[in-house]
């Protein structure tokens, strides 16, 4: 019998959730995710945030109207990626104290609540290094006399996700004839192509492992 599981979606902008910009994405994966786990979904609570700030349960009705649904079934919440419940390591800390638990598709189904704390943990450092080590080359370039924002940033944030894409697709590229290798071998289903390139010790693009989802990633890209 399929295991029960709640499932919750965020958006941060009124205009992101009345385009569903984010949402189909977050909702394919949460569907492949609980089809591998062999998880059936009992409910989905979508939050709409308006603005900054939404960091507290009070502010999100339906983070809250979730944790009653899963403590009334006994069952988990599960998000697409960590940063939908939240960017802020405290806050996942709070949520935690509900004593519901919570699965992320992106890191798989064996991520303990600690293993959750110390990633929550190591995003908001990375963030922290990415805004110090911004100020400071946007200091450096103001001082060489050079004209920051309009369109000479545009096109820098625009650079900046063509070599992450970039980048992804080609790791993608890398890995898929070591995916068809191991189907050859035997493996057919996400989660054994998965176990497979683990086993091998290779890495996803950003250095973690493989899990279902991941797999379906890359097989996406191609």
């Amino acid at each position: 019998m399929a295991r029960q599981v709640v499932t919750y979606l965020r958006v941060s902008t009124g205009s992101q959730g009345r385009s569903g910009l984010g949402l189909e994405a977050q909702r394919a994966a949460l569907a492949a995710f609980t089809e591998d786990q062999d998880f059936e979904i009992i409910a989905e609570h979508l939050e709409i945030e308006t603005g900054k700030g939404s960091d507290a349960l009070s502010r999100r009705p339906q983070l809250a109207a979730a944790l009653a649904t899963a403590r009334r079934h006994r069952c988990s919440i599960a998000v697409a990626k960590l940063d939908r419940l939240s960017r802020d390591v405290h806050f996942i800390s709070g949520l935690m104290a509900h004593r519901v638990p919570f699965l992320v598709a992106e890191l798989g189904p064996d991520v303990d609540p600690f293993v959750l704390h110390l990633f929550a943990a190591l995003a908001e450092k990375e963030r922290a290094l990415i805004s110090a080590r911004t100020r400071a080359a946007l200091k450096a370039a103001k001082a060489r006399g050079v004209q920051l924002g309009g369109p000479r940033l545009a096109v820098a944030r625009k650079q900046a996700v063509k070599v992450l894409r970039d980048t992804a697709d080609r790791h993608a590229a890398n890995v898929l004839p070591v995916i068809r290798e191991v189907r050859k071998a035997g493996a057919t289903t996400l989660r054994e192509i998965a176990a497979a390139l683990n086993a091998r010790g290779i890495s996803t693009a950003r250095g973690g492992q493989w899990h279902a989802t991941s797999i379906k990633n890359v097989l996406a890209r191609a």
